[in-house]
C-alpha cells in the first residue's frame, strides 16, 4: 500500500496505492471543506493546478447535504465529479472547536448544529458510518482534539478516550467494508497520535496507536496556538515512534516553511486551508515573499504575481488586472489568487519531491527558506 522508496535523514520520500490512485508524497491536500475549494474553484482547475488528493469535512458534509444523499447519488467522488482520492477527517475537531453546546462521553459527544442547533451525537462508530456513506478514499478515525492548553490529568485521560474510539472505529469499518451496499469496501483508515504538548503522553500514544498497523498514521492537535519551535520539537519527538514504513500525517499545517521544517522531521501529508484563504484575501505566495495585491504599487504594475510560476494564472493575469478585480469586487479577483495559491503549494511540494529523488532536499530547503523570509509567519495553521 504504501511504499518507502527513498530517504533524506528523516525525510521520506514515497507513494501510497489506494483504489482511486497512486498518491506520490510528500503531498499537500487541497482542502475542499464542503466538497469545493472556497473561491470558485473547480474539481477541472484542481487537476490543471496538480492537486493529487482533495479533502473533504466530514461534520459539515454530515450536516448539509446529508451523508446519506451523498451515498444515494454513488459517493463523494461521483458527486462533485472528482476521480483522484480524497480523505475525510473524522469530524472531531469541528465537534470540539465550532460548537459551544457539547457533551463528552465516553460513547461520543453531544453537541448542537452551528448552522441551525438541532441536537446532534456523533462517536466513532457514526463518523466512521458518515465518512463510509461519503465513500471517501482515507478515513480518519474519530479523535478528541483537546484545548490549547490542558492540563495533564485531562490530556491524559483524553487520550486514553481515543485510543478507545480507535478501536471502536477499526471494528466498524470492518464491518461496513463488508456490506453489499458499501461504495468503497477498500477504504483506508488513518489513526491520529494526541497529546497536545506533552511529549511523554505523545509517545506512549504514538506506541499504542502503532500496534494497531493502520495504512497510515496523523499527528493532531499541533498549530493550535503553540509556537512553531514547539510544533517541531513535537513532531521529533513523536515520529520516531511511529512506523516509518507507513505515511505520516501532520493535521491542519501549515505555511511553506512549515511544510519543509516538517518534511526533514518525516511528515508525509499534509492540509490546510491557509492558501485559499489568504488567495480570497488578495495575498498570494511566491518563491521571494508572500505578497498583497491590494497595495497600491500594483496599480500599474503589467507583470504576473510571480514570474517563475507556471500556473494558469501567472500565464495570462497581471497584478494590476487581479487587483483591479478586487476592487471592482469581483469574485474572479479570488478564483485567480486561490488558483495560483494551490498551484504554488502543490508545485512546491513537486519540487521537494525531486529534490529528494536527486538526495538534494537539504540544499532545496536551505535556498526555499531564504526565498520565503518575507512570509508573515504569524499565520500557522487553519482548519475548518
Amino acid at each position: 500500500m504504501y511504499k518507502l522508496l527513498k530517504t533524506e535523514g528523516f525525510a521520506k520520500r514515497g507513494e501510497l496505492t489506494t483504489v482511486h490512485g497512486t498518491i506520490q508524497t510528500p503531498v499537500f491536500m487541497n482542502v475542499g471543506t464542503a466538497a469545493a475549494i472556497k473561491g470558485a474553484v473547480s474539481t477541472e482547475d484542481l487537476k490543471k493546478i496538480k492537486c493529487q488528493v482533495e479533502l473533504s469535512n466530514t461534520y459539515h458534509l454530515h450536516l448539509r447535504p446529508g451523508d446519506k444523499i451523498i451515498k444515494q447519488l454513488g459517493g463523494l467522488h461521483k458527486f462533485m465529479v472528482w476521480d483522484k482520492p480524497i480523505l475525510t477527517d473524522s469530524g472531531g475537531f469541528q465537534v470540539f472547536s465550532l460548537t459551544t453546546l457539547r457533551k463528552i462521553k465516553e460513547e461520543g459527544v453531544y453537541f448542537n448544529s452551528h448552522i441551525d442547533g438541532r441536537k446532534i451525537f456523533m462517536g466513532p462508530e457514526e463518523s466512521i458510518q458518515i465518512q463510509s456513506n461519503i465513500a471517501s478514499t482515507i478515513a480518519m478515525a474519530f479523535d478528541e482534539c483537546a484545548p490549547y492548553p490542558s492540563t495533564r490529568e485531562y490530556m491524559q485521560q483524553s487520550v486514553d478516550r481515543t485510543t478507545r474510539w480507535l478501536e471502536r472505529c477499526i471494528n466498524k469499518l470492518k464491518e461496513l467494508n463488508q456490506k453489499e451496499d458499501t461504495i468503497n469496501k477498500s477504504q483506508l483508515l488513518f489513526g491520529i497520535n494526541q497529546g497536545g504538548i506533552y511529549k511523554d503522553i505523545r509517545k506512549e500514544h504514538a506506541k499504542r496507536i502503532s500496534e494497531f498497523n493502520l495504512p497510515g498514521y496523523a499527528i493532531g492537535g499541533l498549530a493550535v496556538g503553540e509556537s512553531h519551535e514547539k510544533m517541531y520539537d513535537i513532531i521529533e519527538e513523536v515520529v520516531p515512534f511511529l512506523p516509518k514504513n507507513k505515511p505520516t500525517y501532520l493535521m491542519g499545517v501549515g505555511t511553506p516553511a512549515n511544510i519543509l521544517e516538517a518534511v526533514d522531521r518525516g511528515i508525509d501529508f499534509f492540509d490546510c486551508v491557509l492558501p485559499a484563504r489568504n488567495g480570497r484575501h488578495a495575498n498570494v505566495y511566491t518563491n521571494r515573499g508572500k505578497l498583497n495585491l491590494l497595495n497600491a504599487k500594483y496599480e500599474l504594475d503589467d507583470s504576473p504575481i510571480s514570474d517563475e510560476c507556471q500556473c494558469p494564472v501567472c500565464s495570462t493575469y497581471t497584478k494590476a488586472y487581479i487587483r483591479h478585480l478586487f476592487k471592482a469586487k469581483e469574485i474572479l479577483a479570488m478564483r485567480l489568487c486561490v488558483i495560483h495559491n494551490l498551484y504554488f503549494f502543490n508545485n512546491m511540494m513537486e519540487e521537494i519531491r525531486n529534490a529528494l529523488d536527486n538526495g538534494k532536499f537539504s540544499e532545496y530547503k536551505k535556498t526555499r527558506l531564504e526565498g520565503f523570509k518575507e512570509f508573515d509567519l504569524k499565520y500557522t495553521s487553519f482548519q475548518v
